[in-house]
């Protein structure tokens, strides 16, 4: 079930989201699109992180996105990509137009039985759907010890891409790939990446300046980066890929 208020919690920082917020390694566009292909559509497109990967990629570039202030940063960074301010569940788009459509770190947001039904709608007989997520690399200790402060709805197992199922309606499972890669980022930055978190954006002043004072106490306590002001963050990214069946 989704929870509306974190999800709607992002509507107004898309500034901040698309400065702080990791963007995605290559190599997952790789595995969902070996080939050049004629349309793809970035669905829950935020401002652009992963929809930018696709240019190149393809002809024709979608981005579909219900937040307009993510849209207008989106926009602002890629005028050549066809933009829409709507939801995966209503779809803008024609019937059997798209080759590949991408959701990257949105799918847990959508009601999935809709949302599976306007992909395999919009997506060309035999088009591929990927879903994909960046989450904490278990093997960092700090890093995860912190991710369980600000984001407790995600469990060492990573709960959210739960809803990456094997049997999707309207689709056959190919593949689950996990690509491994390390980011160089600024301990300021860092620490302002985790207030691009819902659940950052729905606490009050006084929950959220604890949630800091947490994940400092961690930065601080960790032998690894200790006094540190740049360090670098491993990531994991999970892609899953399907076919429309």
């Amino acid at each position: 079930m989704v929870d509306e208020a974190l999800a709607r919690s992002f509507e107004a920082i898309g500034a901040d989201y698309d400065r702080y917020r990791p963007g995605f390694p290559p190599a997952c566009v790789d595995l969902l699109l070996p080939q050049s292909v004629g349309a793809a559509l970035d669905l829950g497109a935020g401002t652009g992180k992963f929809t930018e990967l696709l240019v190149g990629r393809a002809d024709h570039v979608i981005a579909v996105e219900p937040s307009e202030a993510m849209l207008a940063v989106l926009r602002s960074k890629l005028p050549s990509v066809e933009a829409h301010c709507a939801s995966a569940e209503d779809i803008p788009v024609q019937d059997a137009s798209v080759d590949v459509v991408a959701v990257a770190q949105a799918f847990h947001w959508f009601d999935r039985a809709r949302a599976c039904a306007e992909i395999a709608r919009v997506l060309t007989p035999d088009g591929a759907l990927g879903l994909i997520w960046n989450h904490s690399d278990p093997a960092c200790a700090w890093d995860s010890a912190a991710h369980r402060i600000a984001h407790p709805a995600v469990t060492d197992d990573d709960g959210t891409t739960s809803s990456a199922v094997e049997q999707l309606p309207g689709f056959r499972f190919v593949t689950h790939e996990q690509i491994h890669w390390t980011e160089r980022i600024e301990r300021a930055d860092y620490l302002r990446r985790w207030s691009t978190v819902s659940t950052f954006l729905v606490a009050d002043d006084d929950t959220r300046s604890a949630l800091y004072a947490e994940i400092e106490n961690v930065l601080d306590g960790d032998p690894e980066i200790r006094g540190r002001q740049e360090f670098d963050l491993p990531i994991v990214t999970d892609v899953f890929v399907y076919r429309r069946v």
